[in-house]
């Protein structure tokens, strides 16, 4: 769903710190070799995670969904000076393309990509995390949500992304809900009612639900 029209999304585009070669590199890849490329974070969202990484000094990232490596090559460049991403993944097909990019980012010794159940790994990673973005299977943002909200340090932040699901949060009234739209509905109503956190949601490009974790 485009949430703008496609001219001022290209105005955005064009305003924004342009993707160098080894990012436009992975865009063409997923695109050309992988299943559900749409899935990739792209120009706009990448650099508002590098961004906020950078803004709020990030010292420890946690990513749920790797995917490509697209969006955790843009968190890991927002890292404070030794500072450290964990990013997880179920996909062992993907791993080889993955790594490939992670060493050709120059940023392989700051990512600790881990590959198995996210439900099953989160528990045993110490943190405290600075940044948590999840990106992973919708059904269970809820659970991700509940394994992590104690291990973001105070005035950390959680993002996650495909909030707005395609706009199939705001369907009409009536219409029945996948399980995937009920999910995120879940989630969002969670979010906003957890008095831990402050949040935002955000209509950049299927939503982003930005929670600060409160002092």
């Amino acid at each position: 769903m485009e949430f703008i029209d496609p001219a001022l999304l290209a105005y955005c585009e064009v305003h924004t710190s342009p993707e160098d070669p080894l990012l436009q590199k992975i865009t063409r890849e997923t695109q050309a070799k992988v299943l559900m490329p749409r899935m990739l974070s792209g120009h706009l969202q990448g650099k508002t995670l590098e961004l906020f990484a950078k803004m709020i000094r990030a010292q420890s990232i946690l990513e749920i969904g790797t995917y490509t490596g697209y969006s955790g090559i843009c968190l890991a460049r927002g890292l404070s000076k030794g500072g450290k991403l964990t990013t997880l993944d179920i996909n062992d097909e993907l791993e080889p393309m993955v790594r490939g990019f992670f060493e050709e980012s120059g940023l392989a010794h700051q990512i600790d990509y881990r590959l198995g159940n996210a439900r099953e790994i989160i528990p045993t990673l110490s943190g405290p995390f600075d940044l948590v973005f999840i990106d992973a299977d919708k059904y269970y943002y809820s659970e991700y949500f509940d394994l992590v909200i104690d291990k973001v340090s105070p005035g950390g932040i959680i993002l996650a992304d495909n909030v707005l699901w395609s706009g199939k949060v705001v369907q009409e009234e009536g219409k029945k809900v996948d399980k995937d739209t009920q999910a995120l509905l879940d989630f969002n109503r969670k979010v906003q009612e957890d008095s831990r956190v402050e949040n935002v949601l955000l209509p950049l490009r299927d939503g982003i639900l930005m929670a600060r974790k409160l002092d």
